[in-house]
């Protein structure tokens, strides 16, 4: 099997066809392509080549993001005793504006894999640098609601030298749900992710998909503390995937009174919990759990992006219809490139180097 890139878009080759990702003019239109039910073996991904038309739908974020370095530790500056009056300020040695947002993210790793994804999120007056930087890659920004009276919503992240991370985030145009829902879907191929976003929307879009019969992932993440137990029961019922980190997956059984089988008794599929350094746990339906182990890097320079680099990954895998468990290994191995880079946006890779690393670490797929 061959491996090629061609100006800036990813590509399979194998012989008489390849799988390739060509947007139409919005990125939304079905377009029929060759996909596969691939395996990773080794060095080398077996094809096997029929047609497909699919979309991918991104509910989420689109956010500037403003990273900062500190170089102790927050322990070092936070008092335990102290903590009811806390009142501590870092010292940054190093602040960078990178293009962040989850949905953003997502599509940018899925275009490194060969996809492009249509983005359904809301976004202010200086969107227009992040618009063009996604249209240069073929991600369609039809379904991104532009509010010329706010700004886009921004995220202020400072790390410790220990990978600590505190966030502080302003939703800005986020706060206003986005207009813009997909007209035509094929609940037979098209696949849709709702993370983190304007709650309207995390409480609409699940219902819409659901009426539609497309698949869709849930991820509600950060945006958990809005929403209710209700909200989350029924946005969970129908969803075909719950994907969160364990302390996530553990707010969500609180919130929601239920036991994890519970929870996954409400999938259509299973639950996968991300953690961290140590990989992630896939569970499905009359399945045995099974953890995933991290794909090692060469060094860390920042895990901001990890978990969306991640979910790039595991849709990539959903969409060449591989197992859980592989896709899972796909999106470890997309985490890993994400963290040796500054920003969520930041990483690069070509087939030949994603391959060499994900087989280094699964080795041949069952």
């Amino acid at each position: 099997m061959k491996l090629r890139a061609l100006s800036n878009k990813c590509y399979l080759n194998s012989g008489e066809s390849c799988i390739s990702r060509t947007p139409d003019a919005y990125g939304t239109k079905d377009r029929t392509r060759s996909l596969s039910a691939a395996r990773i073996r080794g060095e080398h991904t077996v094809l096997q080549h029929k047609e497909q038309t699919l979309a991918i739908y991104l509910t989420g974020s689109i956010a500037y993001d403003r990273i900062m370095n500190f170089p102790g530790r927050f322990t070092d500056s936070i008092l335990p005793d102290q903590i009811h009056n806390l009142n501590v300020s870092f010292f940054i040695d190093n602040l960078q504006e990178k293009l962040g947002g989850n949905a953003g993210n997502i599509a940018y790793t899925l275009m490194l894999l060969g996809e492009h994804p249509c983005i359904l999120a809301t976004a202010g007056k200086d969107f227009t640098r992040y618009r063009e930087a996604l249209e240069s890659h073929g991600i369609s920004t039809r379904g991104v609601t532009v509010l010329e009276d706010q700004l886009t919503a921004s995220a202020y992240i400072t790390t410790d030298r220990a990978n600590n991370q505190i966030t502080a985030f302003h939703a800005a145009a986020m706060m206003t749900p986005s207009t813009w829902f997909p007209p035509e879907l094929d609940p037979a191929r098209d696949i849709a992710l709702i993370g983190p976003s304007n709650p309207d929307d995390m409480k609409r879009h699940p219902a819409s998909y659901r009426e539609k019969g497309v698949r869709y992932i849930y991820d509600p993440a950060q945006q958990l503390p809005v929403l209710s137990a209700g909200e989350l029961l029924d946005a969970i019922g129908g969803c075909w995937l719950l994907v969160g980190n364990d302390y996530e997956i553990q707010l969500i059984m609180n919130t929601t009174g239920r036991t994890k089988q519970e929870l996954l008794a409400l999938t259509g599929a299973g639950i996968i919990t991300t953690l961290g350094e140590k990989g992630c746990l896939v569970e499905e339906k009359n399945a045995k759990a099974r953890a995933i182990p991290a794909v090692p890097v060469k060094a860390v320079a920042d895990p901001t992006g990890a978990g969306d680099a991640f979910r790039s990954g595991l849709i990539k895998g959903v969409v060449l219809g591989q197992s859980l468990t592989e896709a899972a290994r796909l999106g470890s191995t997309c985490a890993s490139f994400c963290i040796e880079h500054a920003g969520t946006q930041g990483h690069s890779f070509t087939l030949e180097e994603f391959f060499q690393r994900h087989s280094s670490t699964y080795g041949r797929s069952e």
